[in-house]
């Protein structure tokens, strides 16, 4: 089966909609998301085009920020200082990646953790780790979100984790392996938990042979095809995190550049096998937007409460 994040994501801003139009209309404001971008990455500019549409949709209130690629670190810092202070600001982000010369780490640090509605902050992946109420990253969320609304319980499962980044492999690995009773705030199944996870990376040995025991696999390396037919038993869950440009001839033509997106995981041999799977484009990707709305209310929230 296929796991539609499309068709999952759309309920949830419907959901999201109604109670938004519910806030309008008891006279309160509505959330506030500020997105800061720097620099002219066109992925990124993509991606925050795309969330500024998704909140349209919804009915939060979102402003863009947009600095050149020369801004200094000390200058981003002061804007994030000034959000973080900002009362009519619910949540905010700062786009990555960011220019070289400007460290993430420091500037992902300044965020008020109670406003990182990416939950990247070292305060929310700390609280996300001991199972107390967070933000929990947006492509973890999204990914405990579609097993939930699909109705695939963890509990007791072996989930392999294919990529070890604090964006997606770490923060899920460890929403994954919690006792139910430390589900956190907005998630639609409590019992999504009590995993046994193993985690895999670039350096892993016999990556094969670890597959092959699993029930569950999510994949976030960001390297096509990487998982293919004979690494996956019969009956397992594919997640598939990856989004990866591959040049194709085929894909040439009128309004299109030669490329097209596939994901971590070779769709097209690994499907068969799988009881459930997530396509790319169309799977992981709007359940992360879809996230960062839920997020975002929930800042809201926490803020007007």
């Amino acid at each position: 089966m296929i796991l539609d994040g499309k068709k999952i994501a759309a309920e949830i801003r419907g959901e999201l909609r109604t109670e938004i139009d519910a806030i309008k209309a008891s006279g309160q404001r509505v959330p506030k998301l500020a997105i800061v971008i720097v620099g002219h990455n066109p992925a990124s500019e993509t991606y925050v085009n795309n969330k500024l549409k998704a909140c349209a949709e919804v009915g939060i209130e979102a402003v863009k920020i947009a600095y050149e690629a020369e801004i200094t670190e000390q200058t981003l810092l002061s804007e994030v200082h000034r959000l973080n202070n900002d009362e009519t600001i619910d949540g905010f982000i700062v786009q990555l990646p960011l220019p070289d010369h400007i460290n993430e780490t420091r500037i992902l640090s300044a965020i008020d953790y109670r406003k990182d509605v990416d939950g990247l902050t070292p305060e929310n992946v700390g609280r996300t780790v001991q199972g107390l109420p967070s933000i929990i990253s947006a492509t973890p969320r999204g990914i405990r979100e579609l097993l939930a609304r699909y109705q695939i319980q963890t509990e007791g499962k072996h989930v392999v984790v294919i990529g070890r980044s604090n964006i997606v492999g770490k923060p899920i690995a460890m929403l994954l392996m919690q006792r139910p009773y430390l589900s956190l705030p907005g998630m639609s199944a409590a019992s999504l938990g009590d995993a046994t996870v193993t985690i895999c990376h670039s350096k892993t040995r016999d990556l094969k042979s670890i597959c092959l025991t699993a029930d569950i696999i999510i994949v976030a390396a960001g390297c096509p095809k990487l998982l293919t037919a004979d690494m996956v038993k019969e009956g397992a869950t594919i997640i598939d995190v990856g989004i990866n440009r591959v040049m194709d001839e085929r894909a040439k033509g009128e309004g299109t550049k030669g490329y097209r997106l596939v994901g971590d995981v070779d769709f097209e041999h690994v499907a068969p096998k799988a009881a459930y799977i997530t396509p790319v484009p169309g799977g992981v990707g709007p359940m992360t937007i879809v996230s960062l709305l839920q997020n975002t209310l929930q800042a809201y929230n926490e803020h007007t409460r």
